[in-house]
Protein backbone atom coordinates (compact mmCIF):
# COMPACT_ATOMS: atom_id res chain seq x y z
CA UNK A 1 0.00 0.00 0.00
CA UNK A 2 1.48 3.52 -0.98
CA UNK A 3 1.93 5.80 1.48
CA UNK A 4 1.32 9.76 0.77
CA UNK A 5 4.79 9.99 2.17
CA UNK A 6 6.33 8.45 -0.73
CA UNK A 7 5.67 11.07 -2.49
CA UNK A 8 8.34 14.05 -2.74
CA UNK A 9 6.62 17.38 -2.18
CA UNK A 10 8.63 20.26 -1.45
CA UNK A 11 6.53 23.31 -0.16
CA UNK A 12 7.84 26.58 -1.66
CA UNK A 13 6.78 30.18 -1.40
CA UNK A 14 5.78 31.00 -4.83
CA UNK A 15 2.92 30.96 -6.97
CA UNK A 16 4.45 27.99 -8.66
CA UNK A 17 3.91 24.22 -8.04
CA UNK A 18 6.03 21.64 -10.54
CA UNK A 19 4.67 18.27 -11.16
CA UNK A 20 6.76 15.16 -12.30
CA UNK A 21 4.01 12.34 -12.19
CA UNK A 22 6.16 10.11 -14.17
CA UNK A 23 10.32 10.21 -13.94
CA UNK A 24 9.60 7.21 -10.99
CA UNK A 25 10.72 3.66 -11.43
CA UNK A 26 9.11 2.11 -8.24
CA UNK A 27 7.61 -1.11 -8.66
CA UNK A 28 6.21 -3.75 -6.35
CA UNK A 29 7.48 -6.94 -6.04
CA UNK A 30 4.54 -8.72 -7.52
CA UNK A 31 4.28 -6.81 -10.58
CA UNK A 32 7.86 -6.78 -11.32
CA UNK A 33 7.05 -10.63 -11.52
CA UNK A 34 4.15 -10.91 -13.88
CA UNK A 35 5.90 -8.10 -16.28
CA UNK A 36 7.69 -9.10 -19.17
CA UNK A 37 11.56 -8.75 -19.58
CA UNK A 38 11.23 -5.51 -21.75
CA UNK A 39 8.78 -4.00 -19.80
CA UNK A 40 10.90 -4.46 -16.54
CA UNK A 41 13.29 -2.02 -18.16
CA UNK A 42 10.62 0.58 -18.19
CA UNK A 43 11.59 1.92 -21.52
CA UNK A 44 8.41 4.47 -20.85
CA UNK A 45 9.79 5.93 -18.31
CA UNK A 46 9.76 9.99 -18.19
CA UNK A 47 13.65 9.72 -17.54
CA UNK A 48 15.43 12.00 -15.43
CA UNK A 49 12.81 14.21 -15.30
CA UNK A 50 12.75 14.91 -11.59
CA UNK A 51 16.58 15.33 -12.24
CA UNK A 52 16.43 17.61 -14.57
CA UNK A 53 14.22 20.03 -12.74
CA UNK A 54 15.09 19.54 -9.33
CA UNK A 55 16.78 22.88 -8.99
CA UNK A 56 13.48 24.30 -8.48
CA UNK A 57 13.42 24.36 -4.94
CA UNK A 58 16.38 26.43 -4.75
CA UNK A 59 14.32 28.75 -6.35
CA UNK A 60 11.45 28.44 -3.91
CA UNK A 61 9.17 27.17 -6.05
CA UNK A 62 7.04 23.97 -4.98
CA UNK A 63 7.34 20.15 -6.76
CA UNK A 64 6.25 17.15 -6.33
CA UNK A 65 7.38 14.40 -7.49
CA UNK A 66 5.69 10.53 -7.70
CA UNK A 67 8.43 7.66 -6.64
CA UNK A 68 6.53 4.72 -8.92
CA UNK A 69 6.72 3.98 -12.73
CA UNK A 70 3.57 4.45 -15.06
CA UNK A 71 3.47 1.22 -15.69
CA UNK A 72 2.18 0.56 -12.04
CA UNK A 73 -0.44 3.12 -13.06
CA UNK A 74 -0.51 6.87 -15.20
CA UNK A 75 -0.96 9.10 -13.02
CA UNK A 76 -1.95 11.25 -16.13
CA UNK A 77 -4.73 9.49 -16.85
CA UNK A 78 -8.11 10.20 -15.62
CA UNK A 79 -9.85 7.58 -13.14
CA UNK A 80 -12.46 6.39 -15.06
CA UNK A 81 -9.90 5.77 -18.13
CA UNK A 82 -11.32 7.63 -20.41
CA UNK A 83 -9.42 8.59 -23.77
CA UNK A 84 -7.75 12.18 -23.74
CA UNK A 85 -6.95 11.95 -27.70
CA UNK A 86 -8.46 11.08 -30.88
CA UNK A 87 -7.79 7.45 -31.85
CA UNK A 88 -7.54 8.54 -35.46
CA UNK A 89 -4.11 10.56 -34.06
CA UNK A 90 -1.96 7.31 -33.15
CA UNK A 91 -2.52 4.02 -33.35
CA UNK A 92 -1.75 3.48 -29.62
CA UNK A 93 -3.59 4.23 -26.74
CA UNK A 94 -1.76 4.26 -23.39
CA UNK A 95 -4.76 4.10 -20.66
CA UNK A 96 -4.84 4.29 -16.34
CA UNK A 97 -2.90 1.08 -16.50
CA UNK A 98 -0.77 0.29 -19.06
CA UNK A 99 -0.88 -2.58 -20.90
CA UNK A 100 1.25 -2.50 -23.81
CA UNK A 101 4.14 -0.33 -24.17
CA UNK A 102 4.44 2.87 -26.26
CA UNK A 103 6.59 0.48 -28.61
CA UNK A 104 3.12 -1.87 -28.97
CA UNK A 105 4.82 -4.75 -26.72
CA UNK A 106 2.69 -6.62 -24.01
CA UNK A 107 3.62 -5.32 -20.47
CA UNK A 108 2.45 -8.14 -18.87
CA UNK A 109 3.25 -12.09 -19.52
CA UNK A 110 0.63 -14.12 -20.59
CA UNK A 111 -1.47 -15.41 -17.86
CA UNK A 112 -1.23 -12.25 -15.60
CA UNK A 113 -3.23 -9.71 -17.10
CA UNK A 114 -4.64 -6.99 -14.43
CA UNK A 115 -8.71 -6.77 -13.80
CA UNK A 116 -11.06 -4.50 -12.73
CA UNK A 117 -10.55 -5.18 -8.77
CA UNK A 118 -6.25 -4.61 -9.76
CA UNK A 119 -7.52 -1.70 -10.91
CA UNK A 120 -9.39 -0.19 -8.44
CA UNK A 121 -6.74 -1.19 -5.43
CA UNK A 122 -4.47 0.91 -8.15
CA UNK A 123 -6.60 3.57 -7.99
CA UNK A 124 -6.86 3.86 -4.15
CA UNK A 125 -3.12 2.96 -3.22
CA UNK A 126 -1.01 5.09 -6.23
CA UNK A 127 -3.74 7.92 -7.98
CA UNK A 128 -5.13 8.84 -5.20
CA UNK A 129 -2.68 9.67 -3.10
CA UNK A 130 -0.69 11.72 -5.46
CA UNK A 131 -3.72 13.88 -7.03
CA UNK A 132 -4.52 14.46 -2.90
CA UNK A 133 -1.59 15.67 -2.50
CA UNK A 134 -1.09 17.47 -5.95
CA UNK A 135 -4.80 19.39 -5.32
CA UNK A 136 -3.97 20.24 -1.59
CA UNK A 137 -0.85 21.90 -2.29
CA UNK A 138 -2.41 24.11 -5.08
CA UNK A 139 -5.13 24.88 -2.46
CA UNK A 140 -2.26 26.53 -0.46
CA UNK A 141 -0.57 28.17 -2.92
CA UNK A 142 -3.71 30.09 -4.48
CA UNK A 143 -4.82 30.95 -0.71
CA UNK A 144 -1.23 32.19 -0.11
CA UNK A 145 -0.73 33.88 -3.48
CA UNK A 146 -4.87 34.62 -5.12
CA UNK A 147 -3.86 32.28 -7.82
CA UNK A 148 -1.70 29.65 -8.49
CA UNK A 149 0.35 28.06 -11.48
CA UNK A 150 0.81 24.57 -12.14
CA UNK A 151 3.49 23.26 -14.26
CA UNK A 152 3.74 19.49 -15.28
CA UNK A 153 6.77 18.67 -16.53
CA UNK A 154 7.47 15.46 -19.08
CA UNK A 155 9.58 13.72 -21.45
CA UNK A 156 9.61 11.31 -24.20
CA UNK A 157 11.85 9.67 -26.95
CA UNK A 158 11.87 12.42 -30.00
CA UNK A 159 10.80 9.07 -32.04
CA UNK A 160 7.83 7.14 -31.01
CA UNK A 161 5.96 5.81 -34.51
CA UNK A 162 2.91 4.40 -32.73
CA UNK A 163 1.87 7.82 -30.92
CA UNK A 164 2.81 10.65 -33.51
CA UNK A 165 4.47 11.26 -36.85
CA UNK A 166 8.25 12.08 -37.50
CA UNK A 167 10.39 13.71 -34.70
CA UNK A 168 8.73 15.33 -32.01
CA UNK A 169 9.81 19.04 -31.71
CA UNK A 170 12.45 19.42 -28.57
CA UNK A 171 9.85 21.64 -26.67
CA UNK A 172 5.82 20.76 -26.69
CA UNK A 173 4.25 23.47 -24.22
CA UNK A 174 0.56 22.38 -23.50
CA UNK A 175 -2.40 24.30 -22.56
CA UNK A 176 -5.43 22.14 -23.78
CA UNK A 177 -5.63 24.12 -26.38
CA UNK A 178 -5.70 27.80 -24.22
CA UNK A 179 -8.39 26.60 -21.79
CA UNK A 180 -5.98 25.78 -18.93
CA UNK A 181 -4.69 28.69 -18.59
CA UNK A 182 -4.55 32.59 -19.29
CA UNK A 183 -4.20 33.23 -22.69
CA UNK A 184 -1.18 36.10 -20.82
CA UNK A 185 0.33 33.33 -19.33
CA UNK A 186 0.08 30.98 -22.06
CA UNK A 187 2.33 33.46 -24.37
CA UNK A 188 4.71 34.52 -21.12
CA UNK A 189 5.43 30.87 -20.96
CA UNK A 190 6.09 30.71 -24.65
CA UNK A 191 8.05 34.20 -24.87
CA UNK A 192 10.58 32.55 -22.51
CA UNK A 193 11.16 29.21 -24.80
CA UNK A 194 10.75 31.18 -28.11
CA UNK A 195 14.47 32.47 -28.81
CA UNK A 196 16.38 29.36 -27.56
CA UNK A 197 18.00 27.32 -29.69
CA UNK A 198 15.33 24.57 -29.31
CA UNK A 199 12.19 24.00 -31.76
CA UNK A 200 9.32 24.59 -29.99
CA UNK A 201 5.31 23.78 -30.61
CA UNK A 202 2.38 25.02 -28.45
CA UNK A 203 -0.65 22.72 -28.54
CA UNK A 204 1.04 20.41 -30.75
CA UNK A 205 0.96 17.07 -30.34
CA UNK A 206 0.94 17.30 -26.82
CA UNK A 207 -1.75 19.41 -25.58
CA UNK A 208 -1.99 18.41 -22.25
CA UNK A 209 -2.98 15.49 -20.39
CA UNK A 210 -5.84 14.75 -17.40
CA UNK A 211 -3.38 16.68 -14.74
CA UNK A 212 -3.26 19.82 -17.02
CA UNK A 213 -6.84 19.30 -18.08
CA UNK A 214 -8.02 18.67 -14.98
CA UNK A 215 -6.43 21.08 -12.53
CA UNK A 216 -6.09 24.28 -15.11
CA UNK A 217 -9.45 26.23 -14.22
CA UNK A 218 -8.44 30.27 -15.03
CA UNK A 219 -11.78 31.23 -13.65
CA UNK A 220 -11.03 29.70 -11.04
CA UNK A 221 -7.31 31.50 -10.36
CA UNK A 222 -5.87 28.06 -11.57
CA UNK A 223 -3.66 28.01 -14.24
CA UNK A 224 -2.19 24.72 -15.56
CA UNK A 225 0.43 23.86 -18.57
CA UNK A 226 2.43 21.00 -19.85
CA UNK A 227 6.33 20.54 -20.93
CA UNK A 228 6.95 17.52 -23.09
CA UNK A 229 10.09 17.59 -24.26
CA UNK A 230 11.84 15.56 -26.05
CA UNK A 231 14.40 13.14 -24.97
CA UNK A 232 17.36 13.26 -26.94
CA UNK A 233 17.82 17.67 -25.69
CA UNK A 234 19.11 16.12 -22.17
CA UNK A 235 19.62 12.81 -22.39
CA UNK A 236 21.42 10.02 -24.23
CA UNK A 237 17.91 7.58 -25.32
CA UNK A 238 19.62 4.30 -25.71
CA UNK A 239 20.39 2.95 -23.38
CA UNK A 240 19.02 6.25 -20.72
CA UNK A 241 21.96 8.29 -19.43
CA UNK A 242 21.47 11.66 -17.79
CA UNK A 243 23.57 13.89 -19.91
CA UNK A 244 24.86 16.48 -17.89
CA UNK A 245 26.56 18.72 -20.88
CA UNK A 246 23.02 18.55 -22.54
CA UNK A 247 21.09 19.27 -19.56
CA UNK A 248 23.40 22.36 -18.54
CA UNK A 249 22.63 23.63 -22.05
CA UNK A 250 18.71 23.79 -21.74
CA UNK A 251 18.59 24.56 -17.68
CA UNK A 252 18.88 28.08 -18.64
CA UNK A 253 15.79 28.14 -20.81
CA UNK A 254 13.94 26.01 -18.37
CA UNK A 255 14.83 28.20 -15.74
CA UNK A 256 13.77 31.67 -17.78
CA UNK A 257 10.29 29.61 -18.21
CA UNK A 258 9.95 28.84 -14.40
CA UNK A 259 10.73 32.47 -13.49
CA UNK A 260 8.75 33.91 -16.29
CA UNK A 261 5.47 31.81 -14.35
CA UNK A 262 6.72 32.93 -11.02
CA UNK A 263 6.54 36.63 -11.51
CA UNK A 264 3.33 36.54 -13.85
CA UNK A 265 0.29 37.89 -12.42
CA UNK A 266 -3.18 37.35 -13.82
CA UNK A 267 -3.47 41.80 -13.80
CA UNK A 268 -0.42 40.88 -16.63
CA UNK A 269 -3.45 38.99 -19.07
Amino acid sequence: MTNSRDIKLHQGKTSVLVSVPHSGTGLPEVLHEQMTAEARQLPDTDWFVDRLYNWVTELDVSFIVAPWSRYVIDLNRPPDDQPLYDQKTNSLLTGLVPINTFSGHAIYRQGSEIHGSEIQRRIEAYWEPYHHALNAELARIKNTHGHAVLFDAHSIRQEQPLLFDGKLPDLNLGSNSGQSAAAGLIAVARDAMLSSQYSLVVDGRFKGGYITRQYGNPEESVHALQLEMAQSVYMQEDPPCYREDLASSIRPTLQKLIESLMDWKPDDS
